[in-house]
């Protein structure tokens, strides 16, 4: 940027980095430029072309170099900005999560649809709070209990709907979940305390944290057994080896591999999750779990092997993949 700074308006800027991007083969050029210029400006993308003569001072010119340095390098968008909008709310996110994708929002949509069948419920007084002696090791106090809670494996108490999200993450599907359905109390579990970290904070700026006991655990293992959940959803690695192998840079060098292998075939974590999830969820509860390209018919028959489920549906994304798969539990298998 060897012009002089007059020159540097923020359309100006905008054209220059955005040509820059493409020679450097960063994908979306142009939409790069425009979220790291809008988040170092404090301004929305928008107001760019609104105030595209504006000129940029040393130190924003400063701050965006710096920006536009790590996104050439690849680091996704998403980290360097620290937010990500997903079911139209606004996303912290760290590298110790994975960002959430467009497609996810098909597991959202499936729930809500789901959660038709419990209409009515659950609207009276709000269930009970969790206290030390309802949820096990790991769990990450609300704001009315910064305390450390040491009971070990137990579970929610009952209340007339309760649903629970596996592999919280950012926290993204839980915190809309909540957003959505005001009569559901959640644990959101994830082995991540990093993770869980991220997944309190979006669910206390979306006001949600009151009904979200988030728990430190491997998969379900922090609960007892107990036929309580109405809703039981999860977005769990699913990325099969040979594939990790092909990903760009962008994700294999930065987001979290924890989050994404799920072994061999995918199914390392999903295998064991739809053995352990008829001994959680309610009769007439619905597990929904969200899979990778090609993996829901070989999901869908793991699920049917259990015996336990009367309706066995996949759904597809916006690109036509098939990429949930959700089950009712049978009435009558309690």
């Amino acid at each position: 940027m060897a012009v002089p700074q007059a020159s540097w308006t923020i359309l100006a800027t905008l054209r220059w980095t955005a040509d820059y991007f493409r020679t450097k083969g960063v994908p979306e050029a142009r939409a790069s430029a425009e979220i790291l210029l809008a988040h170092t400006l404090g301004l929305s993308r928008l107001d760019l072309y609104l105030r595209h003569d504006q000129p940029l001072n040393p130190e924003e010119l400063t701050r965006f170099k710096a920006l536009m340095v790590r996104r050439r390098e690849g680091e996704p968008v998403a980290y360097l900005t620290g937010h990500r909008e997903f079911w139209s709310l606004d996303m912290r996110v760290t590298p110790a999560v994975l960002i959430p994708r467009p497609e996810t929002e098909t597991l959202v949509a499936a729930a809500l649809e789901a959660a038709k069948d419990f209409r009515g419920e659950g609207e009276g007084p709000t269930p009970p709070s969790l206290h030390a002696g309802d949820v096990g090791a790991g769990l990450q106090p609300t704001p009315d209990r910064e305390h450390h809670l040491k009971t070990q494996n137990l579970k929610p108490k009952t209340s007339p709907l309760w649903g629970a999200e596996v592999g919280v993450g950012s926290g993204a599907v839980v915190v809309a979940l909540s957003k959505e359905l005001p009569a559901l109390e959640w644990v959101g579990l994830d082995r991540s305390g990093a993770a869980l970290a991220v997944a309190r904070d979006n669910a206390r700026r979306h006001a949600v944290l009151h009904r979200i006991h988030f728990l430190q655990a491997d998969l379900l293992a922090g609960l007892k057994p107990a036929a309580d959940f109405a809703l039981l959803v999860a977005n769990l690695p699913y990325v099969p080896r040979a594939e990790w192998e092909l990903l760009p840079r962008e994700i294999k060098a930065f987001e979290p591999p924890g989050a994404l292998l799920g072994g061999e075939d995918g199914l390392d974590l999903i295998r064991p999750l739809i053995r352990q999830a008829p001994q959680y969820v309610r009769e007439g509860g619905w597990v929904l779990l969200e899979v990778g390209d090609h993996q829901a018919p070989q999901v869908a028959a793991l699920v049917a092997a259990t015996g336990t489920y009367d309706r066995i549906e996949t759904i597809k994304d916006f690109n036509g993949m098939e990429r949930v798969v959700r089950a009712r539990r049978r009435e009558g298998t309690g």
